[in-house]
């Protein structure tokens, strides 16, 4: 097995080769994390049972935006919303959606499970094959961690469809 350290004779020959500089020490942060309360608000139904539940939960917040916003409810053991994160504002018809940052508020927020939703600004909640890949790969990321995406929500101002529903989750 090979040895990671040079031996003395390198050492010194490095040394004389002038190629092993010192260098000044790297500063490390030590950080913690929290989520911080933005605001809030009372859920009179208190548990997500349905799409329909999580519909009328989430229409407030994506109805009169005219921008796409992906959004993530995080739920605990009872399907009880604890924390509502929106996770990201696209544009007027794309929002780029990754693992990490959709996942982030579920971890710090000790969820048990998510439902994610995100709106479409031309009323039409039909799927894009954008959408139906990001919910795959939010399956796979929350089975990896211990989180379960429970559906993927497309809203609009009267309808929307649950990727679940649809057989894509």
């Amino acid at each position: 097995m090979k040895n990671y350290l040079p031996t003395q004779n390198e050492q010194l020959r490095l040394l004389e080769m002038d190629q092993f500089q010192k260098q000044p020490a790297k500063r490390v942060n030590i950080v913690s994390l929290k989520l911080v309360k933005e605001n809030s608000f009372l859920y009179p139904d208190r548990n997500v049972r349905s799409p329909e539940d999580a519909y009328k939960l989430l229409k407030q917040f994506l109805v009169e935006v005219d921008r796409e916003y992906f959004i993530v409810v995080c739920l605990d053991t009872k399907n009880q919303p604890t924390a509502i994160n929106i996770c990201h504002i696209g544009s007027l018809n794309a929002s780029i959606v990754h693992p990490r940052e959709v996942l982030k508020p579920a971890i710090l927020s000790n969820s048990a499970s998510v439902i994610v939703a995100h709106n479409h600004p031309s009323n039409d909640p039909t799927p894009s094959r954008e959408d139906i890949e990001v919910t795959k790969r939010l399956v796979e990321a929350g089975k990896i961690i211990g989180i379960d995406v429970l559906d993927h929500l497309i809203v609009c101002s009267d309808k929307f469809i649950s990727l679940k529903e649809k057989g894509h989750l």
